[in-house]
Order: structure tokens, then sequence, then C-alpha cells
């Protein structure tokens, strides 16, 4: 058995969660598929994937050899790369997530520039504000406003991106546009929660160098950030988020900044990949661009 083959093949069983769907990816026949991995896992001694008619399931077992096998094939692709003629031009798919604000208007709007001195690489970008397992969505890296707490992941901080508290027009004429933090007390926010997670609907203000949490009533809670522009434009609350996030709705006037003086703390962002000495060369391709486009 081609062991790197086999490696491969189990990547994309692990990152796909079928059988069929790797078959296809790979353009070979499901027997090849399912021979190989019932091969490779009588010669390792343990189950990779807990298998039903409806799913596929990887083990921690398989979990631990799907990292091996992403540090051993990016090894053995970056040697290549080493003598290759078009060293200076990687290739192949990356998949990377981020929030929807930070795809809709920083990265994609600068993509022109990455293909043009990356034109062989293919991005799959998928916009999503909940945490995600990379392992389990099949994901290279991500981009995050939190540091990662998974130890399989490597995290570095990109950048600060400055946050607003702001308010929809309607909002501030019905309830009064607050000019110090007492005038709070008479005020709602939007609430926000992850997936999985508690709701919250307290604010955060900068005063002197400290950070003061304020809880505020919220009629209505929303998940993801675009909701959550949505519900202050609509006149639901006051909200804190990246300008960047809303420099749109700012511009057109749609959403109004307030208490400027008590700005909120800046939101860092992080990206987060698998680690390791070894990253693929399109990987690493990708992660210097957005290093470099943040910085």
């Amino acid at each position: 058995m081609d062991q790197i083959q086999a490696m491969k093949i189990f990547i994309r069983i692990a990152e796909l969660e079928s059988f069929s769907r790797a078959a296809e990816d790979l353009d070979i026949p499901r027997a090849t598929v399912s021979t190989t991995l019932k091969r490779l896992e009588q010669r390792l001694g343990v189950r990779l994937f807990l298998r039903t008619t409806r799913q596929v399931k990887i083990t921690d077992e398989g979990k631990i050899y799907y990292q091996r096998c992403l540090h051993l094939l990016a090894a053995l692709e970056e040697t290549d790369t080493l003598f290759a003629h078009h060293k200076n031009q990687p290739s192949g798919i990356v998949r990377i997530d981020m929030p929807h604000s930070l795809a809709r208007e920083r990265v994609i709007p600068a993509l022109s520039a990455f293909y043009q001195r990356y034109p062989q690489i293919n991005l799959i970008l998928s916009a999503n504000d909940n945490a995600i397992n990379l392992l389990d969505q099949g994901v290279d890296c991500v981009l995050r406003a939190w540091p990662s707490e998974d130890d399989n992941l490597q995290s570095r901080h990109l950048t600060d991106l400055v946050q607003l508290t702001c308010a929809s027009p309607a909002y501030l004429a019905l309830r009064g546009t607050p000019q110090t933090l007492a005038d709070l007390q008479s005020h709602q926010a939007v609430g926000y929660f992850f997936a999985h997670q508690r709701a919250e609907t307290h604010l955060e203000f900068r005063v002197g160098g400290n950070t003061e949490k304020i809880m505020l009533p919220a009629t209505l809670t929303v998940s993801g950030a675009d909701a959550y522009v949505a519900a202050a434009k609509a006149g639901f609350g006051l909200i804190q988020a990246s300008k960047l996030a809303i420099a749109q709705e700012l511009a057109q006037g749609t959403l109004i900044e307030v208490l400027p003086e008590y700005p909120p703390p800046p939101m860092p962002l992080y990206i987060m990949y698998p680690p390791g000495r070894f990253l693929a060369p399109r990987i690493r391709a990708l992660l210097d661009w957005l290093i470099s486009l943040f910085s």
C-alpha cells in the first residue's frame, strides 16, 4: 500500500466525514477508499473512524493520526518545493474561515493582489462568526477575535480592531443620546450570543486605564455579526462593534456613534492554524499575506 496515498485518503475522509465524498473529491473508486482505510487501520492496529449507515466520525486515535499526517505531508510538500522550478509559486487549495465582516470589508476586496502574487492557489473561504473545529470542518486556518484555547492549534495575534458604541437615529430619537455612562440607565442593548454559549448583554467602556462593564436589558438577542448590526439599525438598542464591520452604516448614517469619550476596548484579531514546524507552502503563503494585510 502506498503510505502517502493512504494518508491523503484518510485526511479527506476525516475532513469530509464521508467515504463517498472523499472518493469523489480524490477522483478514485469508493472501493479503493474503503479498502485503503481498512488496510491502514489493520496496519496501525487502531480504529480511525466509527462508521454507521448514516455517519462517519473520527476517533480520538484518528484525530491524533490526522494531525501527524498533516505535518508529514506538509513537510514533504515543503521539501519538494525546495528544488521545484516554481518554488516561489505554491499551488493547491487552501480553506480558510473568518467572520463575515472581515471577509466582506477587508479580505475579499484585497484578494486580487493575493491572486496576482499566487495565481496557482485556490481559496475556499467560508464566512462564519462562531467558533469552529478545524478538524471537523476541514479548514486550514481561521481568523477570530479571540485566542485559541485548543492546544492543537497555534495562535498568532494579527492586529487590534477599533470598536465603537453606536445605535440607530430612530433609537436615539426615542431614548436620547447618552452623554455619560450614567445616562445608560435609561437605555437597552442588543444581546449577542455564540453558538452553545451564554448570551452577553453587557457593554464595555474604557475609563482611564480601566475597563468598565455595564449590564443593560435586551429585548432582542441575536447570533452573528450581520444580525447584530441589523438589530441596531432596526432600533433595538446599543451595540459595540468594530469600526471595520460598520463602516458602511456609519457613512450612510444608519448608525451613529455615541460616547466617543469612553471607547470600548479594541478587539484583538488572531489567526489560528495547526501547529508544527512545517506548513504546506500554499498555507504559509496565505498566512504571510494575511499578516502583511493586517500589519
